[in-house]
């Protein structure tokens, strides 16, 4: 979990601040991802959902298109990033109804034009 964490983030650069997690064993190596992505860590008091508000809104927005008790083997990798696709085109309020493609885009350029 660790590498495939670092290396999907790691290319960023500096963009990535923060990293929030619940207790599962599969951030046990949290303080190296912290050290490799230069961020910091943090952990979720047990069964308080709201200390993760955008994690479990991106849940619920999921929950539209695979239901609770799916069988996930009838799902198909073209329709797993059909979903995928949908959510990062949708707009959100809390970015100011621009879409998460376009805030990250825009994150993303800005982190290298200040490598520059």
């Amino acid at each position: 979990m660790r590498n495939a964490i670092v290396q999907r983030l790691g290319g960023l650069g500096h963009t990535v601040h923060t990293l929030t997690a619940d207790n599962g064993k599969e951030f046990a190596d949290h303080r190296l991802i912290a050290a490799c992505l230069q961020s910091d860590f943090y952990f979720a008091d047990p069964y308080c959902a709201w200390q993760r508000g955008s994690n479990e809104n991106a849940n619920g927005l999921t929950r539209q298109y695979l239901p609770r008790h799916i069988d996930f083997s009838t799902i198909t990798d073209a329709h797993l990033r059909w979903i995928e696709q949908r959510l990062y085109n949708r707009p959100r309020k809390i970015l100011g109804f621009k879409t998460p493609l376009e805030v990250f885009s825009g994150e993303v350029l800005n982190s290298v034009a200040n490598r520059s």
